[in-house]
């Protein structure tokens, strides 16, 4: 078991850090048979108002976040991972994963990309900074 973790939880998104993450976790829990756990974010302040209001929005929305998981998933057991595990939400993604996520979980190892997809959180990094200060566990940024 390597370090001693028994479990990873990472989060995804399309940003190039983020999917260098998802990258080495499943490395890292095929190398190590560890669980791995993919969570995924619908980000509510990408969103607008009329999006919000718009039932078929948001339901395409979440069906592609599922799809994208899936594909995940997949990719992950075709490295090798033997036990994979998906979660999707709604809302900030540093805070969904920090107190709704990892509740959820056993994982004691939060992988994660070092910015996040768009705007001034990827030039500042606030997210990945958000996880590792409140995280109840160890995070490992990958950039």
């Amino acid at each position: 078991m390597g370090n001693g973790f028994h479990s990873i939880l990472v989060g995804v998104d399309e940003s190039a850090n983020a999917q260098k993450a998802f990258q080495y976790a499943v490395k890292k829990a095929a190398h190590e048979n560890i669980e791995l756990v993919i969570a995924s974010i619908l980000e509510s302040d990408e969103i607008n108002v009329y999006q919000a209001l718009d039932d078929d929005y948001l339901r395409l929305a979440r069906k592609k976040t599922e799809e994208n998981l899936r594909k995940y998933q997949q990719y992950a057991y075709d490295q090798g991972v033997q036990t994979v595990k998906l979660f999707s939400d709604e809302g900030a993604p540093a805070e969904r994963i920090i107190h709704h996520i990892l509740p959820q979980t056993q994982c004691d190892l939060l992988i994660i990309g070092s910015h996040a997809k768009h705007g001034l959180k990827d030039y500042f990094g606030t997210s990945a900074s958000y996880m590792a200060k409140n995280a109840p566990i160890s995070v490992m940024i990958i950039r």
